[in-house]
């Protein structure tokens, strides 16, 4: 599961053409539990960082996201996306 994000991950970072289409998959990858556990924290995160990169897809499923999320889980994943995208 973290081997898939991390290779999904860098192939995105690495400034793939479609890496915002990497990204979006990320979300809903996490959003569906497409081969790992649902994590509403994740799936935010990787919507909000697509959503950054231009995708207007994941900035519509990331608002639906943060309506059914806590004030802590919601920071948390825009946390996550800032230290990604510091690092990337």
């Amino acid at each position: 599961m973290a081997r898939i994000e991390m290779e999904n991950a860098d192939m995105a970072a690495l400034g793939a053409a479609n890496n915002a289409d990497i990204l979006f998959e990320m979300g809903m990858m996490y959003a569906t539990g497409r081969e790992c556990d649902v994590d509403m924290i994740a799936a935010h995160k990787w919507f909000n960082i697509a959503a950054i990169k231009g995708c207007s897809r994941a900035a519509m499923l990331r608002a639906e996201v943060a309506e059914t999320m806590t004030k802590p889980d919601l920071a948390r994943a825009l946390r996550e996306a800032r230290e990604w995208m510091t690092c990337h």
